[in-house]
């Protein structure tokens, strides 16, 4: 089943946007048409807790989200013989997943355009992030230990996860989509039909709560371990 042309905002010039596939892609392709079961499988287990991710974010419920990933499965098998490589594989798969899953959405009665959640300037707030995705202001330190390295440990991971999963649908599926799958900004914007700028607000006030959250778990740790 085809996913659909991309919507593609016109903040971007064409030829910014518009880059060559990876080589790569156009061997799984035909692997998996000469019906190589393992490029199949590889693709699956490259992507499968990405697409569970996106779906989550945009649906809200893990059930719900594993249904639509394995739909979008089938679609992506599917579809493969009609890939023509204007995008990247992973583009194109990640547009079946977000179709499926907004379709979900809008079938339970739960849908709300993107474009219309969230709007505004910022609020004036200042960015809490450099333009590596770094703290500009890390929310406390231990002399042993760097916030890159606290952010490894399980318990703040689990709270980094749980600050996501509370996050307002749009500002979640910007976020999981930037800052945990690593997409291009205009590649949201199409998967999401969002604008440019309206995408960039999403991902700024979902990093500004995240980090609010994890700041106050930091905090407490520290209180925590002069007490004790």
């Amino acid at each position: 089943m085809s996913a659909g042309p991309a919507l593609v905002p016109a903040a971007f010039p064409r030829a910014a946007r518009r880059t060559a596939p990876p080589p790569e892609d156009a061997a799984t392709v035909r692997g998996i048409l000469r019906g190589d079961g393992a490029a199949f499988a590889g693709l699956v287990e490259r992507y499968h807790g990405s697409f569970l991710r996106l779906a989550g974010a945009l649906l809200g419920d893990a059930a719900a989200a594993e249904e639509v990933v394995q739909d979008a499965w089938m679609a992506i098998l599917e579809g493969l013989a009609g890939f023509e490589g204007r995008s990247s594989l992973k583009s194109w798969m990640f547009r079946i997943v977000a179709n499926r899953a907004r379709t979900r959405r809008a079938r339970e009665g739960r849908s709300v355009p993107f474009s219309r959640l969230e709007a505004g300037d910022g609020d004036g707030e200042r960015e809490p992030f450099d333009a590596s995705g770094r703290w500009i202001d890390p929310p406390g330190r231990r002399e042993e230990e760097t916030p890159e390295g606290l952010v490894a440990r399980a318990e703040t991971r689990a709270v980094l996860e749980a600050a996501i999963s509370r996050l307002p649908p749009a500002q979640r599926a910007v976020l999981t989509l930037r800052d945990v799958e690593g997409v291009d900004p205009e590649e949201i914007c199409g998967l999401l039909g969002l604008s440019a700028g309206n995408q960039r607000v999403l991902l700024h006030r979902a990093r500004a709560r995240v980090r609010a959250e994890l700041q106050g778990f930091l905090r407490g740790e520290e209180g925590r371990r002069q007490r004790a």
